[in-house]
């Protein structure tokens, strides 16, 4: 066990967190998609505590995060022009560009592929650290592997207090789902993980994209967060989808409810009211929502927040709603599946 230092936004304070960057340490940082535990890059040893301190497999590559443009040519071969101007248009931003790796990046940050994502954070606080630490950082989500991602510095430390060095609270961030990941090596450019930067939004800048067969469950993935269990609650969660869903969803909390388990609805402020019948007529029974249907981003912010309030109100079985799959709803709907476990129940 060591101190986990917490620091706060100021100039001062994100110094003293490079500071520990700079000495080989991991620290987790704010960023506008989720917090990241990040390394010195370039070093070795420091991103093998990354994955100590995660108990990430080693096989999951890291995304490496820069705060000038020049720091591209540092990392990786080449820039095909569709990159170069992606970069233009959606850095600093939620989009992770996987490009040609130089060989001097550690085999641990790329897992020992020939190419390594790269993302210019759209956050003050993670481009200062980057640039006072001075090197680039890689950093994955700042939780324990399997857990739901961290949108606040709380979150860091419910999971990783003790097993890292520090984390800088800069709030909570505002996007709150992992960023979009493009492979950017073929002749079409392949969205490897959905984010907030939609295919919509890429094809309008550079034309033809595709989207890798294994996010609709053909083959193994290969982003980074996709490949294993991710985003879980420690209920078991299902998601619930159809034109019944809320009378399904009910159905399933009460007869669980009689069962003696303790039941999580997971739902939108316009669908909260639905529920309160049942929550005044039993009381083992949290109804969260998450955000506004009318407003997906918002579902976004809020969607691991309120995953981990289910395990702070020790809820057995949680019960999801579920959202339309267009634009940023392909995100959501690709954590949800993840943190289910693929459970889903049609209620049509």
């Amino acid at each position: 066990m060591v101190e986990t230092m917490r620091f706060g936004w100021s100039e001062e304070e994100v110094e003293r967190a490079a500071g520990l960057l700079r000495q080989g340490e991991v620290v987790a940082f704010p960023t506008e998609t989720v917090y990241g535990l990040g390394a010195n890059a370039f070093d070795r040893s420091a991103v093998d505590k990354i994955f100590q301190a995660k108990g990430r497999p080693s096989d999951n590559p890291l995304i490496v995060h820069i705060a000038d443009m020049a720091d591209v040519e540092k990392l990786v071969e080449r820039v095909p022009a569709h990159a170069r101007r992606l970069m233009e248009h959606f850095w600093p931003g939620p989009l992770t560009l996987v490009l040609p790796a130089k060989a001097s990046i550690p085999a641990n940050v790329t897992a020992g592929l020939d190419t390594v994502g790269v993302r210019m954070p759209d956050h003050e606080t993670a481009l200062g650290l980057i640039q006072a630490a001075g090197v680039p950082l890689a950093a994955p989500s700042a939780n324990r592997s399997g857990r739901p991602s961290p949108t606040a510095a709380d979150h860091v430390l419910e999971d990783l207090a003790g097993r890292i060095a520090g984390v800088v609270d800069g709030g909570p961030s505002s996007v709150g789902v992992e960023s979009t990941v493009l492979d950017c090596t073929g002749d079409v450019p392949m969205i490897l993980r959905p984010g907030s930067v939609t295919a919509e939004m890429l094809r309008d800048v550079i034309g033809e994209v595709s989207t890798d067969p294994a996010l609709a469950g053909q083959g193994a993935p290969r982003s980074p967060g996709v490949k294993y269990t991710h985003y879980a609650p420690k209920g078991e969660m299902h998601l619930v989808q159809g034109a019944r869903a809320v009378d399904v969803i009910e159905e399933l909390a009460m007869k669980a409810i009689r069962a003696g388990l303790r039941v999580g609805i997971l739902t939108t402020a316009e669908g909260e009211g639905q529920y309160q019948t049942l929550v005044q007529a039993a009381e083992r029974v949290y109804v969260l929502p998450v955000g506004r249907r009318s407003d997906l981003s918002t579902v976004a912010t809020g969607l691991y927040d309120a995953i981990r309030a289910f395990d702070r109100y020790d809820a057995d079985v949680i019960y999801a709603e579920t959202f339309p799959e267009t634009g940023t709803g392909v995100a959501i709907m690709n954590r949800l599946r993840k943190a289910a476990g693929h459970r889903v129940i049609a209620a049509d």
